[in-house]
């Protein structure tokens, strides 16, 4: 807390006036020490207040009138003579927790997560099935062609729900396809930092946006 906070927390007026020498009646009165004063007109308990020269506040207000202090500094002073721990910085007040994300939003973010992975990949297989198939018929497949062969017409089955389908057709891709997109997603960052990607004429998988796949 602030000085301020641990004043108006702890600390009476009465207090502080007591211990810096008033002295208070089993009634709460005093002779103001703001004016001459010569019988009790200050009433002091949480609070102060002179009926003779209209002297008035906390106790913040009555050191900082008795001492010639800055409230700042009054507060400072009655913290350090009671004893009581302050924080010295400006006061931050707590950070406010974060929205939480309509169903809608969830959805919509888990259905575009979907979309640009499954179109890298789509692209990743189409260079695949043109850098690395055989040369010849008797050369041995390439697993990367291989899997270029068996995937292609799937995903693109996949991006034209998501693209062209209603709620229940994107939403069957998000949920029964969702751990395969995690997978093909760690595949092709696999893929790319590898360095073994190469580029087929006219197709460069780097440099191809995910909004250009179709």
């Amino acid at each position: 807390m602030t000085p301020f906070e641990t004043v108006k927390s702890n600390v009476t007026a009465r207090q502080v006036a007591e211990l810096y020498g008033l002295k208070v009646s089993r009634r709460g009165m005093a002779c103001c020490p703001f004016h001459n004063d010569k019988t009790p007109s200050m009433k002091v308990d949480r609070r102060f207040h002179c009926f003779g020269c209209g002297a008035d506040g906390d106790a913040v207000d009555f050191v900082s009138l008795h001492f010639g202090l800055s409230p700042k500094d009054a507060a400072i002073k009655i913290c350090k003579d009671f004893g009581l721990p302050y924080e010295t910085g400006p006061y931050t007040p707590p950070a406010r927790a974060k929205p939480k994300k309509s169903p809608e939003q969830i959805f919509k973010e888990a259905e575009t997560k979907c979309f640009n992975v499954l179109c890298d990949y789509l692209h990743l297989l189409q260079t695949w099935k043109t850098e690395y198939a055989p040369k010849d018929p008797s050369e041995e497949w390439h697993p990367y062609f291989y899997e270029a062969l068996n995937e292609l017409d799937h995903i693109e089955y996949l991006l034209d729900l998501l693209l062209y389908g209603d709620v229940s057709d994107r939403a069957f891709v998000i949920t029964d396809y969702g751990r395969k997109v995690i997978e093909i997603e760690r595949r092709i960052n696999e893929f790319r930092s590898s360095g073994t990607a190469r580029s087929a004429e006219g197709c460069n998988f780097y440099g191809i946006r995910s909004h250009e796949c179709r």
